[in-house]
């Protein structure tokens, strides 16, 4: 991978804020990592020329963080949750603050309809296989702020107690009949949906610790799939099925064991909950096939597409395709690409 490249779009895009145009996430950070790692380094830079003329400016703060409990979930607390991590990581290790941050945030896995964490895994990532340097351990302290101000929970959201497997357990989660408003209006509605609360906690939770990342895994891979039948009800916002759960399995070797199984519970609550709210509740009349079975390739189409949920869903998926081998899922970001 080509640090300095990555170092250097991180300069550039902690001058920016978290959302832009309302509430929309900053995708800029997550789909610069997955274009360096994955060989498109070059369009980079090209790409954020772009893409920065759409961002806002880094928020404000108003005051410091106090309180930490009351001011989860507050936008308006955004630029004193960004200002608290970066200090919070240019006095300890990173390794340190996640630690005591992660159960704390992981009960808002929805926050930033899911981007809160996906932004933390692709900076876990980066630390834990590249290493450190101030612009990487300030892109985690951006994301943990992210996460922070936009702290919402999925609804019915618990330990794991069911015995289904991830296909049957996805197979089983309802569709909301009223699909009007955005992520935070439909979430609520999940607590009014037939069948919603023994799904959010239907999934098998993991026999061990060391069986977590096989169960994310396996969610992964199913939600990857049905991205290729349901994908065509919400083509963008059901991507994140499958990326929300990808950053918690990329954020489980920094973790201590004990979180592994809420890790995962929350993991499955996020795509059970963005299934629910975006897949269509019928399937595609004729779901994709074939496209290339080369992950290089694959990914350099979805580079060469440029939408970074395309990137991003190219990223997980080839993750998915090298742990599980169905070459299946590599036919996702293609379709994807068509769809966006």
């Amino acid at each position: 991978m080509d640090d300095g490249i990555l170092d250097e779009a991180y300069h550039r895009l902690h001058r920016t804020g978290p959302e832009f145009e309302g509430w929309l996430s900053n995708h800029g950070p997550m789909a610069a990592e997955a274009l360096v790692r994955h060989g498109q380094g070059a369009r980079v830079h090209r790409w954020l020329d772009g893409y920065l003329r759409r961002l806002d400016e880094l928020p404000r703060g108003l005051r410091p963080i106090d309180d930490w409990r009351a001011a989860l979930g507050d936008p308006k607390r955004a630029g004193d949750w960004l200002i608290h991590f970066d200090r919070e990581l240019r006095e300890r290790q990173w390794t340190e603050v996640l630690g005591e941050w992660w159960p704390r945030l992981l009960p808002g896995i929805a926050a930033g309809a899911t981007h809160g964490v996906i932004r933390v895994g692709h900076a876990v990532r980066v630390l834990r296989t590249d290493g450190e340097t101030p612009e990487r351990r300030a892109e985690l302290g951006q994301a943990l702020g992210y996460w922070a101000a936009r702290w919402q929970p999925v609804p019915g959201a618990g330990p794991l107690t069911g015995r289904s497997d991830a296909a049957s357990a996805l197979a089983a989660v309802p569709r909301i009949p009223d699909r009007t408003g955005g992520i935070r209006e439909r979430l609520a509605r999940l607590t009014d949906v037939p069948g919603w609360s023994g799904a959010v906690t239907g999934l098998r939770p993991p026999a061990d610790p060391g069986g977590a990342a096989r169960t994310l895994v396996q969610v992964v891979h199913r939600a990857a799939l049905d991205y290729l039948r349901f994908g065509h009800g919400a083509p963008v916002m059901l991507v994140h099925a499958v990326t929300a759960p990808t950053a918690v399995l990329r954020t489980l070797p920094a973790l201590d064991p004990a979180l592994r199984a809420p890790s995962v519970a929350a993991a499955w609550a996020a795509t059970a909950a963005v299934t629910s709210v975006y897949a269509s509740p019928t399937p595609a009349a004729a779901p994709p096939v074939g496209g290339s079975a080369d992950p290089a390739e694959v990914f350099a189409r979805a580079a060469r597409h440029g939408d970074e949920h395309v990137v991003k869903l190219a990223d997980a998926v080839l993750e998915a395709h090298a742990a599980t081998g169905d070459e299946r899922v590599l036919v996702a970001p293609g379709y994807a690409g068509h769809l966006i």
